[in-house]
């Protein structure tokens, strides 16, 4: 007989061992997850499509047009295009840091 102190270690032990069994059911997608891959590729469509790129550069132009006159701050005019560097760089900049992080060493 097991003393009271180990029932709760071997009851661990035995749902560690139970897991291994589930893996395979983990790595399928959840039901009803299509519909939510489904809508966030539409959105990286309209983030990064063509009109979002049309949008994108009207707005780079008019804020360096509004810049040369001097009537927009520096600052606000760099982080408008600082920020649309990321939003269209985000695929490469994701690539970059999931290739250092499975680099092996």
């Amino acid at each position: 007989m097991t003393p009271t102190i180990f029932r709760p270690f071997a009851l661990l032990v035995a749902l560690m061992a139970a897991s291994s069994a589930f893996a395979q059911a983990v790595t399928l997608d959840p039901q009803g997850s299509g519909a939510i891959s489904g809508a966030l590729g539409w959105i990286q469509g309209t983030l990064l499509g063509s009109v979002a790129t049309a949008v994108a550069v009207i707005a780079v132009a008019s804020v360096g047009l509004l810049m040369l006159t001097g009537r927009m701050n520096w600052r606000f005019g760099a982080t408008v295009v600082i920020g649309l560097f990321i939003l269209f760089g985000a695929g490469a900049i994701v690539g970059g840091i999931r290739s250092v992080a499975t680099e092996q060493r």
